[in-house]
């Protein structure tokens, strides 16, 4: 069999150029091979996003805004008595996350360390996950990093559980058996039902999702993919969803945090 070398050469040219004008079409979102979910989305959808007075993830910000000045607890204080000006202490918070928690043995997520400040320096209750305090103190605090690159750390004391969330995301499971790779690593662009799958990027969440009509944690999507292939839950803040998101960080590093963004 014989090649037509100039053909070949023609056809690499080709896709070297088709790459790099899809990578400036999409500017920082999309590094290398690694492509935000806003990448996929229709462009109603992201006109709704780039549009800050049109981004209904804005309201549970600007709440979250609200609440990181307001008294709470026994010890009389609020987030801002401990952080001052968020935009400060909390500007690479959202790229990095989740870290390793010392005093706990294991990885902490940003909800689970808002909670914690709560409990252990306010002297006020936990949050309930996906109650309306929770996700607006969450997706202010992300906010903050918005448009930073996704930075987390997982080598050290963190590489243990970045090794158990990237079993997680390779693992079968369910009645379909199958596992988070086979949709967001095989086979991102292609079509399922109604929906484009995209490569499954967590930096912009919590997002707003158009099929809930509200703003929705990074753990809410993995219990609902964990459903939809036939498989049980995990609790929301279990350790498993929490490795799972250290190695989901780490897929798309390097990735804008876009907090709050508008997907389907």
């Amino acid at each position: 069999m014989r090649f037509n070398v100039r053909a070949l050469l023609a056809g690499t040219v080709a896709l070297g150029v088709a790459t790099a004008a899809l990578a400036a079409q999409w500017g920082d979102k999309q590094v290398e091979d690694r492509r935000s979910g806003y990448t996929y989305a229709k462009a109603e959808t992201r006109a709704i996003q780039d549009d800050e007075f049109e981004n209904p993830g804005m309201l549970w910000v600007e709440r979250g805004s609200g609440l990181w000045s307001q008294v709470d607890g026994k010890e009389g204080k609020a987030c801002e008595s401990c952080h001052g000006d968020a935009g400060v202490s909390m500007a690479n918070v959202g790229n990095r996350y989740p870290v390793f928690a010392r005093e706990l043995g294991k990885l902490i997520n940003t909800e689970q360390r808002i909670n914690q400040c709560r409990t252990e320096r306010m002297g006020a209750d936990a949050w309930k996950w996906e109650s309306g305090e929770l996700l607006s103190m969450t997706s202010f605090v992300r906010h903050q990093s918005a448009g930073k690159p996704l930075e987390p750390v997982i080598d050290g004391v963190a590489q243990p559980f970045f090794e158990k969330g990237k079993a997680f995301y390779e693992q079968r499971r369910g009645q379909l058996d199958m596992a988070c790779m086979h949709c967001h690593q095989f086979y991102p662009g292609g079509q399922l039902r109604a929906n484009i799958l995209s490569q499954g990027q967590g930096n912009g969440f919590p997002v707003y999702r158009l099929k809930w009509q509200k703003v929705g944690s990074l753990h809410r999507r993995f219990r609902g993919c964990n459903s939809q292939v036939r498989a049980k839950p995990y609790p929301y803040g279990a350790d498993e969803y929490v490795n799972l998101e250290l190695y989901v960080a780490w897929r798309g590093r390097g990735l804008p945090v876009e907090t709050p963004a508008v997907r389907n």
